[in-house]
């Protein structure tokens, strides 16, 4: 354990059938018809986060919230925070902002209800807060959230903001929330990805140990890491008809993901978001990390 810097550990609690490669392929209205499989992976992350000692961030979809409440009390009760993950999954980008004004009160609503808890994080479905939605911070602030985890900064042909600041920043100098981004590590002038999902899968674990080593000893920031439950389950059921890189993409390595995350808890010191970022929990960035990496 590197024992000098406290790693942010988060997960997107959504079902295998909620992801973004599938929404072509299984309609929103046939959801509550689908096998649902996120209380059970979910419950084997926060066993794996006990058995470490560890807490964790757990961005919420509202449709889960509400259909799994018990699983909600668990988070809260253990210690973790609860965060919103938005209501249905739906990509900011394609909603306008008066629709992710409502998506974010009923999800913020339905996780306070449920949890007992004031959820003040938020991060959008796929990463999908950027350039393309300036209006989204203000919206943000306005429904009373802290800060934002939802910006990407990589190329990537989901979603992107290369030239976003790689750390904590203020969007806005005249709005409270941060944004968190997701990790990256500087290298031949790029942001090369360093925070879970996919290339955690992909990656060989000892690469990705040493990017999150570099980050907290090079850059001397704080890792935010990222899984979804239904990384640990390769018995889930499988989609026919995507593509083979949306298929590629979500069924990767996911008999590897458990063991590898378990590493990952010993190698590093983890915490929830609001407390390893302490911006998160101020509602404010200082001005360094404000500026561009």
């Amino acid at each position: 354990m590197t024992g000098r810097v406290v790693n942010a550990l988060s997960v997107d609690v959504e079902d295998w059938f909620q992801v973004q490669a599938f929404a072509d392929r299984i309609d929103r209205r046939d959801w509550d018809g689908q096998e649902r499989r996120v209380e059970a992976n979910t419950h084997r992350l926060l066993d794996r986060f006990a058995e470490a000692g560890v807490r964790a961030t757990f961005f919420t979809l509202g449709w889960v919230a509400e259909r799994a409440p018990l699983l909600v009390r668990r988070i809260v009760g253990e210690g973790h925070e609860l965060a919103s993950h938005g209501l249905e999954h739906r990509l900011v980008r394609e909603q306008t902002p008066a629709a992710f004004a409502a998506d974010l009160r009923r999800s913020k609503a339905i996780l306070e209800d449920v949890g007992g808890v004031a959820v003040r994080g938020y991060r959008a479905a796929t990463f999908s807060v950027g350039a393309d939605t300036p209006w989204a911070w203000e919206v943000l602030a306005a429904e009373g959230f802290a800060y934002s985890s939802s910006v990407n900064p990589i190329r990537h042909d989901l979603y992107g903001m290369p030239d976003a600041p790689r750390f904590s920043f203020r969007p806005r100098a005249d709005l409270p929330v941060v944004e968190v981004p997701m990790t990256t590590v500087r290298m031949g002038g790029r942001n090369l990805p360093c925070a879970g999902g996919g290339f955690f899968r992909l990656l060989p674990y000892s690469l990705f140990r040493a990017g999150v080593r570099r980050v907290n000893r090079h850059d001397g920031r704080p890792a935010v890491f990222y899984c979804h439950p239904w990384e640990v389950d390769p018995g889930q059921p499988r989609v026919s008809g995507l593509s083979r890189k949306s298929a590629f993409r979500h069924y990767l390595n996911l008999s590897r993901t458990e063991g590898r995350l378990v590493r990952l808890l010993r190698d590093f010191a983890w915490d929830r978001m609001d407390r390893a970022i302490p911006e998160c929990a101020e509602g404010r960035a200082e001005p360094e990390c404000a500026a561009a990496s």
